[in-house]
C-alpha cells in the first residue's frame, strides 16, 4: 500500500524558513514525479512545485519562485519543499503528491491527475 507521509509544518514568522519532508512508500519512487501543492481554507487546492523522475526538471508556482525550492532524495523515497521568506498568504494545509508520468516542467500539475496523495502538514505564517 502506498503512503505519503508529510512532515515539517509548524508556526513561523513571517520572513522565516520552514522545511517540508514527504516521505514515499512507493517501491519505484525513483520513477515517480513528485510535486507539493497547497490549500488554504476556503480555496481550492493549487500548484506549488514540481520535479520530475527522469532528469529532475522542476517548476514553481509564480507565488513561490524564487523562495521555495522542490528536491528529492531517491535513495531515502523523500521529496522536500525549502520554503524562505514566508509570507503570511503562503499559510496554508501542504500536501505531496505523486504521479507515473514524468514531468519536464513549464507548466502546472493539475492536482487530478496525481496518483498518490498524503495527508498534509500545516503551514502557518504570522505576520
Amino acid at each position: 500500500q502506498v503512503q505519503l507521509v508529510e512532515s515539517g509544518g509548524g508556526l513561523v514568522q513571517a520572513g522565516g524558513s520552514l522545511r517540508l519532508s514527504c516521505a514515499a512508500s512507493i517501491r519505484t519512487f525513483s520513477r515517480y514525479s513528485m510535486a507539493w501543492f497547497r490549500q488554504a481554507p476556503g480555496k481550492e487546492r493549487e500548484f506549488v512545485a514540481a520535479i520530475g523522475w527522469s532528469d529532475g526538471s522542476t517548476d514553481y508556482a509564480t507565488s513561490v519562485k524564487g523562495r521555495f525550492t522542490i528536491s528529492r532524495d531517491n535513495a531515502k523515497n523523500t521529496v522536500y519543499l525549502q520554503m524562505n521568506s514566508l509570507k503570511p498568504e503562503d499559510t496554508a494545509v501542504y500536501y505531496c503528491g505523486a504521479t507515473s508520468g514524468d514531468y519536464s516542467g513549464g507548466y502546472y500539475l493539475n492536482p487530478y491527475g496525481m496518483d498518490y496523495w498524503g495527508k498534509g502538514t500545516l503551514v502557518t505564517v504570522s505576520s
